[in-house]
């Protein structure tokens, strides 16, 4: 039996079902279509990376960082869902960099000396994007007092609200999500800043994957959009079509860091 892990956005109950629904169509389709060991249910027992990396691999979601750091030449770009929620600009995204409300911080130079949140130092949304924006400010390759890695960006959100941490960058989709379905999460803090903007986070499939499912996969994916049964999901995942983007899209993430690096600033600390 083949893989699948879509589960990327589904930090709340509305959405865990919502993309379990997606993959029964996509799994759907793909059996009619004749492909065989298409799995019943999406893989929940593994993490992402894990997932990434198994033979196998059906399909997937990635963040756009490890895709460009690692991912590249073992797994295949399939298609970049489209979200509609604010900070989303096509198949693009940023992430809001988030401070208390009572925070008394007005921009991001007044977070120097302060303790940051990160979700993962391998995140494009939670580091990449973070330390882009942070790096032009650095002094000898610091700028935050202490960073803390919380797992997720849940979490951090829960990290600058609880006072563990003043500052976390957060990707908009997850931010937008949140005021969605779990209000109260958010409701302790305020958007700061921004980020530059992004490629977001690609659907993949491995790479002995043949063209013929390939091309099937990304047909499905884009008959998504119209499918008149899948309103309901889409309007729950904000979700409104997928593009498909290619390598050279996601090589501005690799380039932000690579500026990073020449700023001086080559991890968030």
């Amino acid at each position: 039996m083949r893989l699948s892990n879509i589960a990327m956005y589904a930090g709340q109950p509305p959405l865990v079902t919502a993309t379990d629904a997606l993959w029964a169509y996509i799994r759907d389709r793909l059996r009619k279509a004749g492909v065989v060991d298409v799995p019943e249910t999406l893989e929940k027992g593994i993490t992402h990376d894990e997932a990434w990396v198994q033979p196998g691999l059906l399909l997937a979601q990635t963040c756009g960082f490890p895709y460009v750091k690692r991912l590249r030449g073992k797994v295949q770009l399939a298609a970049t869902p489209v979200y509609e929620l604010p900070g989303c600009d096509g198949p693009s995204m940023r992430s809001f960099i988030i401070v208390r409300k009572d925070s008394p911080a007005e921009s991001l130079a007044d977070l120097r000396g302060l303790t940051a949140a990160i979700n993962d130092p391998g995140s494009n949304s939670g580091t990449n994007l973070f330390r882009a924006a942070i790096a032009p400010r650095a002094e000898r390759g610091r700028f935050f007092n202490r960073v803390i890695e919380t797992g997720g960006h849940l979490l951090s959100i829960d990290a600058v609200t609880a006072g563990r941490a003043d500052v976390a960058a957060i990707d908009c989709i997850t931010f937008g999500n949140a005021k969605r379905f779990d209000p109260d999460r958010v409701a302790d803090v305020r958007i700061l800043a921004e980020t530059a903007s992004g490629p977001g986070l690609p659907f993949i499939t491995g790479y002995e994957t043949s063209a013929e499912e390939l091309t099937l996969l990304r047909q499905i994916l884009a008959d998504i959009a119209s499918e008149p049964t899948l309103t309901d999901l889409r309007d729950t995942l904000s979700l409104r079509r997928f593009e498909v983007l290619g390598d050279a899209d996601y090589e501005p993430l690799a380039e932000l860091e690579r500026q990073a690096i020449a700023l001086g600033y080559p991890a968030i600390a």
